[in-house]
């Protein structure tokens, strides 16, 4: 490092929160790669296992601060706002050079506002779906944060448009799943045979996320079974909570259906699978990393999905992340009521029976990869190190 960076005499310190499982995993990343920049940079906040063993002192476990939708949010108000009291007064008391709010925009962006007004510098690393909805919300992210770190293209043309400094870093997934996956590999690593038509079941990661889209799941795994006996279902549990939920449910609407629960090894089985039903979320992005055709479905609170829908507050075409980065339908997306298992199990099989359609459709899959694929770990650690150094700059004296 120069300038700046040389002539600093203590080492880095980074405040840091991470929500949910994924952005633990983007935290680690993030923590290796500015080790490499900047030894000796001490890390510390909300951080789950993948962060803390990376490095980063954890003061609360990251898994707290889950939660989903508008009214789930609401009946969980007390805690969470005591919660966040708290670790505003630590990360004041103890003044990082730099915050990093990972993802969890509603958690982060309302620390990111007390910790900007009083000086200290602020990141948000994985943009707020400010672009699909409450895009007002754009107005506000100027007082809270000085950068945003973009993992998708389509959010720095946003931004730019608003004025926030922001920085398309690419996307972790995309340096981490390589461009061409064995799936003779990954079927032996779970057991499961070469020649199977195998289907991956993604719930989700987060519970309540889980516990709305179980009963679907159950339904379209038995329609599915009831045309193709032949079937393979495997199904990767981001917890041992999620787990429950989820064999609970099977066990009550389809006790005899065959579905296997394997622990976390979310890639593996997606790269074994023939066709996936994903949820919403970063997983349908991983999904397409590993080429694979799916059908993405996105079900919220009731509540919640119809203030969204009366209000009109969602401004995006799509919401599963292959179509956005498309910029058109590629995989089928059903929200809420359109989550029939007649047409979903419908899709699938047309992914496993229609060749020409699966090439077309891992072409444009590849084509995404590339366009993700720039390093995005330590692009968004230079970053927040050159957004440190210049804040420093600025405050010494001419």
């Amino acid at each position: 490092m120069t300038g700046a960076a040389s002539r600093r005499s203590a080492p880095l310190r980074v405040g840091l929160v991470a929500g949910e499982a994924s952005g633990d995993t983007l935290g680690a990343d993030l923590i290796k790669a500015m080790n490499k920049i900047a030894p000796g940079t001490q890390f510390y906040g909300v951080a789950g296992p993948k962060m803390q063993a990376a490095g980063c002192e954890s003061w609360e476990p990251a898994e707290s601060l889950a939660v989903m939708g508008l009214f789930e949010v609401l009946r969980d108000l007390p805690r969470l706002l005591k919660l966040l009291a708290r670790i505003r007064r630590m990360f004041l008391t103890a003044r990082p050079d730099v915050f990093v709010g990972i993802d969890a925009p509603d958690t982060n962006l309302r620390l990111a506002r007390s910790l900007h007004a009083a000086g200290i510098p602020t990141v948000q690393y994985v943009s707020p779906q400010v672009w699909a909805w409450r895009q007002g919300r754009a107005r506000s992210m100027r007082r809270a944060v000085d950068l945003v770190l973009c993992l998708l293209p389509f959010e720095k043309r946003f931004y730019d448009e608003h004025g926030i400094a922001a920085e398309f870093v690419g996307h972790p997934l995309a340096d981490a799943i390589p461009d061409t996956v064995d799936r003779g590999a990954a079927r032996l690593a779970l057991g499961l045979d070469a020649k199977s038509s195998v289907v991956a079941l993604l719930p989700g990661s987060r519970r309540g996320e889980v516990a709305r889209l179980a009963p679907d799941y159950a339904r379209i795994a038995t329609w599915l079974a009831a045309r193709r006996p032949e079937l393979k279902f495997v199904a990767p549990m981001a917890s041992a909570a999620t787990r429950k939920i989820f064999s609970q449910v099977l066990a009550r609407d389809a006790p005899g259906l065959n579905v296997r629960l394997i622990d976390g090894q979310a890639t593996t089985a997606l790269i074994a699978a023939d066709v996936v039903l994903v949820a919403s979320g970063t997983a349908s992005l991983e999904a397409a990393l590993c080429k694979r055709p799916m059908v993405v479905v996105y079900r919220l609170g009731k509540l919640t999905a119809q203030v969204l829908t009366r209000l009109n507050l969602v401004k995006a075409k799509f919401f599963a992340q292959p179509n956005l980065l498309a910029d058109r339908r590629v995989v089928g997306e059903y929200f809420q009521d359109q989550i029939v298992p007649a047409s979903i199990g419908a899709e699938l099989l047309m992914w496993l029976d229609d060749t020409e359609r699966r090439s077309a459709l891992e072409r444009e899959f590849s084509r995404i990869h590339a366009e993700l694929r720039l390093g995005a770990g330590a692009r968004a650690a230079q970053a927040i190190i050159n957004l440190v150094n210049t804040r420093q700059v600025l405050k010494e004296p001419a």
